[in-house]
């Protein structure tokens, strides 16, 4: 499938949801649906550094925060259009993301993960003590109440997260189909033959945590037009970190397809769990969920999908196939 040709159907699916949506005539499905499509996005870029590259970040919510309080940032000294927020809470959190990397690539496995653990502290410590965003008290956003000519505001937040949604799942599936995701792979499959290969490692690792702090910091910037309050509890929940990881491992992490199916399916369940239970019990229905993935499905649901089709029958024409395919001998 092209790339056009999957920009289009992808909006094309996502114009069918949010007429779905309008048909119901109920603001919540925006609330929830925005949080599904955030951790699309989120999901989307963890992958890109975790699952493509095989570095594992535990830095996510920093990222993400980041977004955030640039948006507050800007609300206070010029404010702009959200769109335009969008794309400055995606530059800043891209330097964050260029600079961790320099600074921490050289590290490899747990040490890694632990440094980007420490950089979560670091950037809350500074936020809880910067007065001019609220500092600890946390800071308040007004936002308008409709906007022309969808109505209600959350819808316009709904748009513009499932038009960075598709953004990023295009992103992700250009990679990977790309020179640049062949490298990531190498880096993930070995890393010290890559670089005896000749690949440029440092490099492409810098361009991973770029790209994956640009699109988490993107998924945060609208977040203090969504929840109104922002306090740096809120911003670097512990929710954000964990289900950033959790999603890919659970959808499956070597393809752009497992962190959006990890995302749609746990953030349903989530917001399921929140109306009908309580929000307190969402760790838990990840925590259980990852459980059971890492002993039946390690590879997650793609993977398990992926492992079902490898083991049907395969009538003659397959059978053929596969035997030329072995023995290099067209039959």
């Amino acid at each position: 499938m092209r790339s056009g040709f999957f920009v289009l159907v992808c909006l094309i699916v996502g114009a069918a949801i949010f007429g779905l949506a309008l048909l119901l005539n109920n603001d919540y499905y925006f609330f929830a649906g925005y949080v599904v499509l955030q951790y699309v996005v989120l999901a989307t870029a963890w992958n890109i550094l975790g699952g493509y590259c095989g570095y594992v970040n535990f830095g996510s919510a920093a990222f993400f925060a980041l977004g955030a309080y640039s948006t507050v940032a800007m609300h206070k000294l010029y404010p702009l259009p959200l769109p335009l927020l969008i794309v400055i809470g995606g530059i800043a959190s891209g330097i964050v993301g260029l600079g961790m990397g320099y600074l921490t690539l050289r590290l490899r496995g747990a040490f890694f993960a632990i440094a980007t653990l420490a950089l979560a502290v670091v950037l809350q410590t500074l936020i809880v003590n910067w007065d001019f965003v609220g500092g600890s008290r946390g800071a308040y956003i007004v936002r308008p109440e409709a906007i022309a000519p969808l109505g209600s505001y959350i819808k316009y937040l709904f748009l513009l997260m499932m038009l960075l949604a598709i953004g990023a799942i295009t992103l992700a599936r250009l990679i990977e189909r790309s020179r640049l995701g062949y490298g990531f792979a190498t880096i993930r499959d070995d890393e010290l033959a890559a670089e005896a290969s000749g690949v440029p490692t440092l490099r492409l690792k810098l361009i991973a945590t770029t790209i994956s702090g640009a699109l988490m910091g993107m998924a945060g910037a609208p977040f203090p037009y969504y929840i109104g309050f922002l306090q740096p509890s809120s911003a670097f929940g512990l929710d954000y970190a964990v289900n950033a990881i959790a999603m890919p491992l659970i959808g499956g992490t070597t393809s752009w397809v497992g962190p959006l199916v990890g995302a749609v399916l746990l953030g349903t369940l989530q917001q399921l769990a929140t109306v009908t239970i309580s929000s307190a019990v969402n760790l838990l229905i990840v925590g259980l969920l990852l459980v059971g993935f890492v002993i039946v499905a390690p590879n997650g649901i793609i993977g398990l999908v992926q492992t079902f089709i490898r083991h049907q029958p395969v009538g003659q024409v397959g059978r053929r196939k596969i035997e030329a395919d072995a023995t290099g001998h067209v039959p």
